[in-house]
């Protein structure tokens, strides 16, 4: 396969708005494919990652290219075998082989290739082609279902291995992929119900309500002595957090995989504030001290797999089981299983006057949906806050003249890849947030700096609390915050993680 038609794909992709269409064009590139080694390749690059992670180009390097080719020569595995020249070049000398072997590239590559090299190799091939995209579009160019394409993908391995396997051996391939301790999986997300009786509602009149502790999201893996923790975003954390170890070797079980929640506490049991709880999670901290000072507790609150069996699949109440057979109560959070609206109320203000951020309502049917923001588990908080993404930032007047202040916010859209502004704020910033602002939204500013706004890549999420929804004809998305102000920034969350456009209306009409 030429790399122009990737980037003939690539183009017709980012051009087009519907969900639909990326798909189709994207399982008609990879149903032409010659060699399974270019399935993998291609769904990397079309999901705008190399397969080599970093190979050492930077933008500067980019800046100045070769004249481009007048006819396209280029192939998808000659490009990925340079790549990986490029990568392995180290030593003396090596800046310049890296050079040469670039100018050698861009140089036998046509205009159109180089634009796509270009924003490939810079961070910068944004075309909407995000996971749920990138899956539908191999489950049709393999004839498969497309829930088994995203159930092995997040089970089991990265969606380009997938595919491949996807494309060669169809959906025997694909049940290939399944849990292994010490890999880990993306976690089950939560959608938001407006109250506890939504939420009963929505769950068909009983569940479970749990108490949601405001600390760090771990996935915990123990393979007999061995463990390893994750966070929520699937960063090996495990030196970092020796309490999660200790306590996850103290379970009466050989192998595991568990969800859970690490806080630091005070004496009385009531929370510190969650920026000591995330202090632990620094590179640079000095972790003896830190844990002598501030130890953390560890609540579990799901699990995946036991001794063995794969449970995510099980029902709720029959997950709950297994929790309660290998953790012991200290260890688990608070919970009610009730039909009653008023219990499950005193539930909340319960666990809020205990210090804690709300409750979670979660389905008793439910599996555990990895990787996804499944129906079956809804928070529950008294102030209602949303996971935006930064779209821009206006720098400031007065004594925050030099800042950059007044974000941008927009909902995440899954029909688009895109993201749908609902407006702006500068409330809650402290001059330490006004900082580390400046500095973060310069370094990934996608244009000029020196306007009145400076437009970002939509990479940061952030959680904004509000009063509420407004009908407004100023965003496209025919809503307005309310009184937003800035809670704290999530680099715990990726930007196709953020709450979706459908979610935010429903919260809209129905309030």
């Amino acid at each position: 396969m030429l790399i122009a038609d990737v980037a003939a794909a690539s183009a017709d992709v980012g051009a087009t708005s519907s969900r639909l269409a990326k798909r189709a064009r994207i399982a008609e590139l990879l149903a032409a494919a010659d060699d399974v080694a270019e399935v993998s390749v291609v769904v990397s690059w079309l999901s705008g990652e190399l397969p080599q992670r970093q190979i050492g180009v930077g933008w500067a390097a980019l800046r100045t290219v070769p004249d481009a080719a007048a006819v396209p020569s280029l192939t998808v595995l000659g490009v990925h075998a340079t790549l990986e020249k490029i990568k392995s070049t180290t030593g003396k000398g090596s800046q310049g082989r890296r050079a040469a072997l670039l100018a050698e590239l861009f140089g036998t590559a046509t205009v159109a290739e180089q634009t796509f090299l270009r924003r490939l190799l810079g961070g910068e091939l944004r075309q909407g082609a995000l996971l749920g995209v990138m899956a539908d579009a191999v489950a049709q160019a393999a004839d498969v279902h497309a829930a088994a394409v995203r159930r092995a993908a997040m089970l089991g391995g990265e969606l380009p291995t997938v595919a491949a396997a996807a494309l060669t051996r169809g959906t025997d391939g694909l049940a290939e992929f399944h849990l292994r301790v010490g890999r880990p999986v993306g976690p089950m997300l939560a959608q938001t119900a407006t109250d506890v009786r939504d939420a009963l509602e929505r769950l068909g009149g009983e569940a479970v309500f749990e108490a949601k502790l405001d600390g760090a999201r771990v996935q915990i893996h123990r393979d007999g002595d061995a463990v390893t923790v994750y966070t929520r975003s699937l960063d090996d954390v495990t030196a970092r957090l020796p309490e999660v170890v200790d306590a996850a070797l103290a379970l009466p079980v050989t192998t595991l995989i568990a969800d859970a929640e690490a806080i630091a506490l005070r004496a009385d049991g009531r929370p510190h504030k969650f920026q000591d709880t995330a202090s632990r999670f620094g590179r640079s901290v000095d972790i003896a001290a830190a844990r002598e000072k501030q130890p953390l507790s560890v609540f579990v609150f799901d699990v995946l797999h036991v001794d063995g069996d794969d449970v995510l699949d099980l029902p709720g109440t029959e997950r709950a089981d297994v929790l309660a057979r290998v953790v012991p109560d200290r260890h688990r959070v608070d919970r009610l299983v009730t039909t009653d609206g008023d219990a499950a109320q005193a539930f909340l203000e319960r666990t809020l006057a205990a210090g804690h951020e709300g409750v979670m309502a979660k389905s008793l049917a439910a599996p555990y949906e990895a990787g996804r923001r499944g129906a079956g588990w809804l928070k529950v908080k008294p102030v209602h806050t949303l996971d935006l993404v930064v779209l821009a930032v206006e720098w400031g007047s007065g004594r925050r003249r030099g800042k950059l202040s007044n974000i941008h916010l927009g909902a995440y859209d899954p029909d688009t890849g895109g993201f749908v502004m609902l407006g702006k704020t500068f409330k809650g910033m402290t001059d330490a947030m006004l900082d580390w602002q400046t500095e973060h939204f310069l370094a990934i500013a996608d244009g000029p700096t020196d306007g009145y706004a400076v437009r970002v890549r939509p990479e940061q999420v952030v959680e904004i609390a509000f009063d509420g929804l407004q009908r407004s004809t100023r965003y496209p998305g025919g809503m307005a915050l309310r009184f937003a102000r800035v809670l704290r920034y999530r680099d715990d969350k990726r930007p196709d993680e953020a709450d979706t456009i459908a979610g935010v209306r429903a919260f809209y009409e129905s309030h």
